[in-house]
């Protein structure tokens, strides 16, 4: 699962573009989801996405996003139907409205959850803090607390990881464990990982402050990042998006 949240090289046009730019297709995206209910072109945001991953030549990662998120999706597909009480009935308690809203939060949980995560497939953490830093002139601090979060998901997820194995060899059954029983055997693991967390910053914090955290400048980067053609042709493909999310 921890492979989810890495980056995986490549030459790709999703690669090759500006992180500025992937942040502002994801945010635009995002933000297209929420402004138009039209179901149709909700179901063609969700094609925009799987077409990123695809594009980034990423499919496996891709489609393991879409399966874990649809898991979650059917859960609150099943809710909604339930709860929403408006419009004609259908089937037993289950409502037209309620379709339709289930549908419509269904969709945009997938939409918007996805996008980030292809993101950080095909951008290294440390290029989307220096254009951060370079481009937005977002202060170090800030955009180094960002990175630092997003390079220790995987890390979290895999020490956690370690410690179920370490339970299960003591004779823990969280692979027979289901629901709400998997979630309490899970929940007194928090400590010891929460322990092990505070350790890793201690030493983060230590090791940034050796490197000189407190001289960095926006200027201390090597490296630039240019906008190309790439980017321009993905800020207007941004703003159809949002002219078609509007008009929808």
């Amino acid at each position: 699962m921890h492979n989810l949240f890495q980056y995986v090289p490549g030459n790709s046009i999703i690669h090759r573009m500006n992180p500025i730019t992937k942040i502002f297709l994801t945010i635009v995206i995002c933000i297209a989801a929420f402004v138009s209910g039209n179901l149709l072109f909700l179901a063609g945001l969700l094609a925009v996405d799987l077409l990123i991953g695809f594009i980034a030549g990423i499919p496996e990662k891709t489609l393991t996003i879409f399966k874990g998120l649809l898991k979650i999706a059917i859960f609150l597909f099943v809710l909604q139907i339930l709860l929403v009480r408006g419009g004609t009935p259908v089937f037993w308690i289950i409502t037209d409205e309620g379709l339709l809203t289930a549908a419509r939060v269904v969709l945009r949980l997938v939409i918007v959850c996805m996008p980030l995560a292809l993101v950080l497939a095909v951008t290294r953490v440390t290029d989307l803090t220096n254009s951060l830093v370079q481009v937005l002139h977002v202060p170090y601090k800030y955009a180094f607390t960002l990175s630092t979060a997003i390079r220790f998901i995987p890390q979290f997820l895999e020490e956690m990881s370690g410690i179920m194995e370490a339970q299960t060899a003591r004779g823990v059954a969280f692979d027979k464990a289901k629901g709400l029983k998997k979630f309490s055997m899970i929940l007194p693991l928090c400590a010891p990982l929460l322990i092990s967390s505070v350790r890793k910053t201690d030493l983060t914090a230590a090791a940034a402050e050796v490197r000189g955290f407190r001289l960095r400048t926006r200027q201390s980067g090597y490296k630039r990042y240019p906008f190309t053609i790439l980017d321009l042709g993905a800020a207007a493909f941004c703003l159809l998006l949002l002219a078609a999310a509007i008009l929808l």
